[in-house]
């Protein structure tokens, strides 16, 4: 694609910006809903593409956890389409006048929720992605420039055209949502640059990308995704339930960014802890990776390297380190987490207020799993995902998260003095 290519893709997510930002909700909602059914009355075909995706991805080795994030099935596409009907009984932020206020010479001052504009996203091996940054961008009144990976193209593909040909027969302007198919790096840091169109750039996905936009992107970035999420056994942890967060946390869905990484266990519970629940975790399929302390009392597993420590690694593999105190684990945390999810677990109210303040990340959990970090889960709808940075936005990215504000202000003749 050349970069006049990608500018008439620009110009034209602009003006459907311009339309979608006044359009009122019931439109919207309407356009949500033919998406959901054109997601379901389409199956056939979307399960076609992702099937030539897979055996694409096959036929280059890609990993178990990588294939299943690929994978579409009946019911992926039906939790997809729920998700979108899911978005329509959410209350629509865009108008929303937060606060009023009377200012200098009793004018009134507002401040009121808007779109952000025109928003691209560069993503990996998710088509599930695809439908979800679709419907919170039109639910939210921003028009949508995608850009996947090459591994998930001829799903991104379709799914792509299914929604925007129910969004414009729905009345929405053409251009809301459009799909990138150059699958070539050149293509992606020219889209990292078109400042003149696009208002706010969000990468999902591993490091390698979000280190690349980066380095690459002249517009604004909103960073997200990256998971080296720890859970800490602390002295006083009610061993059973450690022992089931830590199971729940690294083998439930290990291929996500909210999916535990690292174990830290209090050395005064490790030889109780680790033995039931590292044997437990290998009948699994994890491989675990541990200090030499760890391996003392847990035999079959390897040694961990700084390497390790600081991996995201999307698998069924593990980090493990037995520590001297709570200041321990959190320096490790400090030194080696990505401000992800993190998470103690402790019957100590003192333990678990400075984990709680002492810690730095986007979600910080007492006694819980890292995989309840996702929209859904936090009452948000759907996500676009995870933000790991302090400013704009933090943590889960629902509606809210991708508008802005301005300021609305009336008067009756004041002139300033």
């Amino acid at each position: 694609m050349t970069n006049e290519e990608l500018k008439i893709k620009g110009e034209l997510a602009r003006k459907a910006s311009y339309l979608l930002a006044s359009l009122p909700s019931t439109l919207k909602n309407e356009a949500l809903l033919a998406m959901a059914g054109a997601l379901e009355e389409r199956q056939e075909e979307i399960l076609r593409a992702n099937a030539q995706d897979m055996n694409s991805a096959k036929e280059r080795g890609m990993g178990k956890a990588m294939l299943d994030r690929l994978l579409l099935t009946p019911a992926r596409i039906k939790d997809m389409a729920e998700g979108l009907r899911a978005l329509v009984s959410l209350p629509d932020p865009v108008g929303e006048v937060e606060a009023m206020w009377k200012g200098a010479q009793e004018i009134e001052i507002g401040r009121m929720r808007v779109p952000l504009g025109v928003i691209g996203i560069i993503y990996e091996a998710r088509p599930n992605v695809t439908v979800d940054a679709a419907g919170l961008c039109l639910k939210t009144g921003n028009a949508v420039i995608l850009r996947g990976s090459s591994d998930a193209l001829q799903s991104n593909k379709i799914i792509t055209a299914v929604l925007a040909d129910a969004a414009e027969s729905s009345g929405m302007p053409r251009g809301s949502i459009q799909l990138i198919e150059d699958p070539r790096r050149e293509t992606a840091v020219q889209l990292m640059k078109l400042n003149q169109y696009l208002d706010v750039l969000i990468p999902r996905g591993g490091a390698g990308l979000i280190q690349s936009v980066i380095e690459n992107a002249t517009i604004p970035v909103i960073e997200t995704g990256i998971g080296n999420c720890h859970i800490y056994v602390d002295s006083w942890a009610d061993l059973q339930m450690a022992e089931e967060i830590i199971v729940n946390a690294k083998t439930q869905r290990p291929a996500v960014c909210n999916a535990a990484e690292s174990l830290l266990v209090h050395e005064k519970v490790a030889r109780e802890f680790l033995p039931k629940a590292g044997k437990r975790l290998m009948e699994m399929g994890v491989e675990i990776r541990g200090c030499p302390r760890t391996r003392e009392l847990l035999p079959g597993t390897g040694p961990a390297t700084e390497e390790d420590y600081a991996a995201e690694f999307l698998e069924l593999i593990l980090s493990v380190k037995v520590v001297d105190s709570l200041d321990e684990a959190m320096e490790h945390i400090r030194k080696y987490g990505t401000k992800h999810s993190e998470a103690i677990v402790t019957e100590h109210y003192g333990s678990a207020r400075a984990f709680l303040q002492g810690v730095d990340a986007a979600a910080v959990y007492v006694n819980a799993s890292t995989r309840f970090t996702d929209g859904f889960q936090f009452g948000f709808g759907a996500e676009i995902g995870i933000s790991t940075q302090k400013l704009h936005a933090r943590g889960p990215m629902g509606l809210k998260e991708l508008t802005t504000v301005k300021y609305i202000i009336y008067g009756n003749g004041q002139t300033r003095k």
